[in-house]
């Protein structure tokens, strides 16, 4: 099947066909450009729909972390990746099926207009042939037309009696003429006719053929084409088809981490006061006072005795724990937290106690280094003087008793909240034990009280703080945590140094913790500090010095 054989006739219709391609191929990557922009606006618009719900930073940590919460967030990370992921289509559809198809219908216009300019050619070449043998025919029709004239017209003067020998003799030259015209004018078209012919057969089983293999070639190419970018288009979808399942799967697990159980203890939590329910309000007999007359047929009932209840007491008992049920009071924040209900306040207080405790061991690890550093300037002097590290050691130590202290002042506030609670606890249960009601345990965050004269502090011991022992008296080799290789030499004259050669392989032991020095051991397991500055350190992965 070839279209130079079964189409040899069909130039226009060819013409027409092939253009008919190269529109659809158009079409084909308008259809794409629109499908990347529907893609990209969606990513897009998913991207600002994650951006618009998911928490601000600023209220991240005062917002409960209810596990409804958390797995929506998880949900709107997730979201988040797939709108990466429609992203990552987009891109595959711009680069392997838009960009290709442009490219490729390009090219085939070129090609298509090369092709259809060489059939013009050889249509407009044949036809040039065919015009002069019809020129050829005409002119041998005509000369022949005029040699049968002459040769009419030399019978008549031959046989006409009257005509002179002259006349005769001219009519015979010119019929010789005409006849050698004629001859010249037969042998010419039949050189033309049987060019014509040639050229003919020439044009329509080869030139011809030849030119519409090349279309048949170019538009089966474009077929093949269109058959590449639509599997281009199903597997840019397939690519991400299994990190979209992940993001699918990942929603769904997020949903199943929702547990109504905890979210109810986190409300708890949140604000639960640690106030006990009020108590019954006593009957106030304003009565008594009332000396009623009775008469004489009325029998008069005994007065019972009513405790007289101080007003002001009650008022006064009811007065401090009214809020609870309505507005919270406005007032200024105590540095105890003791304007928060007892277990806010101790989740407050314990919240702070270990911040303290952070920024307690922050200042004694900087408190060891500069002691490490004072010790290095000390052996060696030229590294640096050892007076000028003791108004930063003054300050680290002050900072220290300072957190100390304020450790110890916070969990003194944190023991009284406690041992109150606790009673409170003690004397809740025994009150539900008389109504038969049951309660869970109290949450064990912070806690407040307004009732200064409670009983049973429990007292607890505040942590104790002590220093490491001087690394060099350790009894047991310390392991490795990584390799060094000296860049320079170092001598290592003082006490506590080691001396290394250039290009020498060590181990490290301890890390520098900023002061310029790491320890560092040989393949002899002599041990010492060198400079930090003088090797290239690799650090064991999930491995800490000492």
């Amino acid at each position: 099947m070839s279209w130079g054989t079964e189409l040899w006739d069909q130039f226009d219709n060819l013409e027409k066909h092939t253009q008919w391609g190269l529109d659809f191929l158009d079409k084909y990557a308008k259809f794409v450009k629109e499908r990347l922009e529907i893609e990209q606006n969606y990513a897009k618009q998913l991207r600002n729909l994650v951006k618009k719900f998911c928490p601000k930073r600023s209220s991240k940590e005062e917002e409960p972390r209810f596990t409804s919460c958390i797995a929506f967030y998880n949900i709107l990370n997730e979201l988040n990746d797939y709108a990466g992921q429609r992203e990552v289509v987009a891109e595959e559809i711009g680069h392997r099926v838009y960009a290709e198809i442009m490219k490729y219908s390009y090219e085939l216009k070129a090609e298509r207009k090369s092709h259809l300019q060489e059939g013009r050619r050889a249509q407009q070449y044949l036809e040039m042939c065919m015009k002069q043998m019809d020129s050829s025919k005409k002119k041998f029709e005509r000369e022949c037309r005029e040699a049968e004239k002459a040769q009419q017209t030399y019978e008549r003067l031959d046989n006409d009696a009257n005509a002179t020998k002259s006349d005769v003799e001219k009519a015979k030259q010119q019929l010789n003429l005409r006849t050698h015209m004629a001859d010249e004018s037969k042998n010419e078209y039949a050189a033309q006719l049987q060019n014509y012919n040639a050229e003919q057969h020439k044009h329509f089983y080869i030139v011809i053929p030849q030119v519409y293999k090349h279309l048949q070639e170019m538009d089966e190419r474009r077929t093949v084409k269109l058959s590449e970018c639509y599997k281009g288009f199903a597997d840019a979808e397939r690519k991400v088809i299994p990190i979209i399942s992940k993001c699918l799967e990942g929603m769904v697990q997020a949903a199943k981490s929702v547990d109504e159980r905890r979210d109810s203890q986190i409300v708890v939590d949140c604000f639960k006061s640690g106030f006990e329910p009020p108590g019954d309000y006593p009957f106030e007999d304003y009565s008594q006072h009332i000396y009623r007359t009775v008469s004489d047929g009325t029998i008069s009932t005994p007065k019972p005795e009513v405790t007289r209840i101080d007003p002001k007491i009650t008022m006064g008992k009811a007065k401090g724990k009214l809020w609870l049920f309505g507005k919270k009071p406005k007032g200024p924040a105590l540095e105890d937290f003791s304007h928060l209900p007892p277990e806010q306040r101790r989740k407050k207080l314990q919240q702070r106690i270990d911040e303290l405790n952070r920024e307690l061991q922050k200042e004694i690890d900087q408190k060891e280094a500069l002691n490490k550093m004072k010790d290095v300037y000390e052996k060696s002097p030229q590294m640096g003087d050892p007076s000028s590290l003791q108004p930063k050691i003054a300050e680290t130590m002050s900072n220290i008793e300072k957190l100390r202290t304020e450790i110890q002042k916070n969990e003194a506030w944190l023991s009284e909240v406690e041992g109150k609670v606790s009673q409170r606890s003690e004397r809740r249960h025994s009150a539900e034990a008389n109504h038969l009601v049951a309660q869970g345990r109290e949450s064990p965050e912070g806690s407040y009280t307004e009732d200064a004269n409670q009983e049973g502090r429990i007292q607890t011991q505040p942590p104790v703080h002590t220093e490491f022992d001087d690394e060099f008296d350790d009894d047991d080799p310390l392991p490795a945590i990584g390799h060094c290789k000296a860049i320079y030499p170092f001598d290592g004259n003082n006490e506590g140094t080691l001396a290394m050669k250039e290009g020498e392989v060590m181990y490290i032991i301890e890390e520098d913790k900023g002061d310029g020095w790491t320890r560092a051991r040989r393949q002899n397991g002599e041990e010492g500090y060198v400079p930090t500055s003088y090797i290239d350190v690799t650090l064991e992965k999930n491995s800490k010095g000492s």
